[in-house]
């Protein structure tokens, strides 16, 4: 056999056949949470839960052959994968995150800066201006987020590491909205790649986790260390769920994936419709970067309505579409991000990032591309006022950025 697998072959065949006890097929389930040892002097491979377990381990080498990654660490949510990449910052020392990344990243982010633990800079980094005064300060980590949450924006990596270089600052890339199927910034010179493993690796909105990868095997396992030491490594059982959701990883996302370009292209020709922010367009201004360092466009875009169209009125009107957060499974979802996924950044840093109150996240499932387009279109013919301007997100709830 060919020491080079295709991705799709590493992500269907993970595990499979590789039970020395009984010979299973379909990977074991190991929910023990501490394991024997023969002698006390002997410590086996795994001996308690939160340092290793062998369901998790197998989702580990998994995602770490599909990265490209020397190490891998799954962990309870995307979010503790992003803290736990923190633990690399001392007091004092600076992280670069983009200005419209995911309202959960920023709220972590600004917490963490607040009570002191490291400096925070929020840059447009699709500015290459402002990305380069960025580098001067000699930032300890630079988060990159491409495509961006939930403007779809994209980043250069290959130049953003490029400048990171210069400095020594370890580049970490949220690869969530695209998986390793579609992108893999490993290979493009990032030294850390973090999931929430929630969106489309699991793919079935079931189970929440996280995974955190790293290019250099010393690094990795700081980060273990790390993960053991502060308890966020994920559950088996969950663990176990993720492969199973990994394994069709490939075929959801091609399936997603032609979906979303059929309507994020019916849609930008729509008058009601003021943008589209979909990659795979050629208006895109980061087309060409994109094209270059992914694999495709992916399922996920956003698009902000006219002013004559009442986002509300319009969510409430879908019936194919679930309203609510999270995406990346088989069904498709919708949001508003300023009162759901970002409703916990403050107004202005919203506005700096160009999230409007008319901005519509939707994330493309496996349903027929011609029911979805039947669908939005006909929520959006009853929730379009012409000539009319709408009052937007005046309800008291708010979302708590999932």
């Amino acid at each position: 056999m060919s020491n080079f697998l295709h991705s799709e072959t590493i992500a269907a065949s993970a595990g499979v056949a590789e039970d020395s006890a009984y010979g299973d097929v379909s990977p074991p389930l190991h929910l023990s949470a501490n394991y024997a040892w023969n002698d006390p002097l002997d410590k086996p491979q795994y001996d308690y839960a939160r340092s290793g377990n062998p369901t998790r381990t197998q989702l580990e080498e998994a995602l770490c052959k599909l990265e490209g990654a020397a190490k891998g660490i799954v962990v309870s949510s995307g979010m503790a994968a992003l803290d736990l990449v923190l633990n690399l910052v001392n007091t004092g020392e600076t992280v670069l995150a983009p200005h419209d990344c995911y309202g959960g990243t920023h709220r972590l982010l600004t917490a963490r800066a607040k009570r002191g633990q490291f400096n925070v800079e929020f840059v447009d980094q699709t500015d290459p201006a402002k990305l380069a005064a960025a580098f001067i300060k000699n930032p300890k980590l630079a988060l990159v987020e491409t495509p961006s949450n939930p403007l779809l924006r994209i980043t250069d990596i290959r130049d953003c590491v490029a400048q990171a270089r210069h400095c020594d600052t370890i580049v970490v890339a949220d690869n969530t909205f695209l998986s390793p199927a579609l992108q893999n910034p490993l290979e493009l010179g990032c030294d850390i790649v973090v999931h929430s493993t929630t969106k489309f690796i699991n793919g079935h909105s079931d189970v929440v986790g996280g995974a955190v990868l790293a290019k250099d095997q010393a690094l990795g396992d700081e980060l273990a260390w790390w993960a053991n030491c502060t308890g966020v490594t994920g559950a088996p059982f969950d663990s176990f769920l993720t492969l199973r959701g990994l394994r069709t990883l490939h075929t959801r996302i091609e399936r997603q994936q032609a979906s979303a370009e059929v309507v994020a292209a019916k849609l930008a020709e729509d008058e009601r419709v003021s943008n589209v922010f979909y990659p795979g367009l050629e208006s895109h201004p980061g087309h060409e970067i994109a094209k270059a360092q992914q694999q495709g466009f992916g399922s996920m875009f956003s698009v902000e309505f006219a002013e004559g169209v009442d986002v509300i009125e319009l969510l409430r009107g879908l019936d194919l579409f679930t309203i609510a957060e999270s995406l990346g499974g088989f069904e498709s979802l919708v949001c508003v991000p300023a009162a759901m996924t970002h409703a916990s950044m403050a107004p202005e840093a919203r506005a700096a990032a160009g999230i409007s109150e008319r901005l519509v996240r939707f994330s493309i499932g496996l349903e027929h591309q011609e029911d979805l387009l039947s669908d939005i279109f006909a929520a959006l013919e009853k929730a379009s006022v012409p000539g009319g301007k709408i009052a937007y997100l005046h309800q008291e709830a708010r979302g708590a950025c999932a």
